[in-house]
């Protein structure tokens, strides 16, 4: 006596199948997640850094207008928005002591959105000063947009 055998007509996948393609997305997902994270406040660095140069432009012309650095951000030909993820610093400017005229302006990071804590992003009329501030965007170079 000859029976049929049913085994050839089921499909799908096995628990051990779907197990296995689980574990694998987990693991893909522990390493990609926080490249991302990296990722996203990399770029919302970028945007302190991309303000802070448009301010430095705008303080040049200025002083050539002017023959000083302005503390008010009002005076400068700036048509920028305000940055969203930053909360501004005053502009500070001075003379040097070779007579030289300076300035700086810090943004500070909103710490309610920021994993990385409210580090800080300064420039100075010479571009971006990397040594101002204990918690500065250089002490963290996974996410400064300029390196190292």
């Amino acid at each position: 006596m000859l029976r049929k055998s049913d085994a050839g007509t089921r499909k799908g996948f096995t628990l051990v199948e779907l197990a296995v393609v689980i574990v694998i997305i987990g693991v893909l997902a522990a390493f990609g997640v926080p490249r991302f994270l990296k990722s996203v406040e990399r770029s919302k660095a970028a945007e302190a850094f991309q303000y802070l140069s448009a301010v430095r432009a705008a303080q040049e012309r200025y002083l050539a207008k002017e023959g000083i650095y302005t503390t008010d951000l009002t005076d400068l030909d700036i048509t920028q928005s305000l940055p969203k993820y930053f909360s501004l610093g005053t502009i500070t400017a001075a003379q040097a002591d070779d007579g030289e005229p300076v300035w700086t302006m810090t943004l500070t990071r909103i710490a309610d959105t920021s994993s990385y804590g409210a580090y800080t992003v300064t420039f100075t009329n010479e571009g971006w000063d990397s040594t101002t501030g204990s918690l500065n965007i250089s002490t963290l170079p996974d996410i400064n947009p300029m390196g190292t």
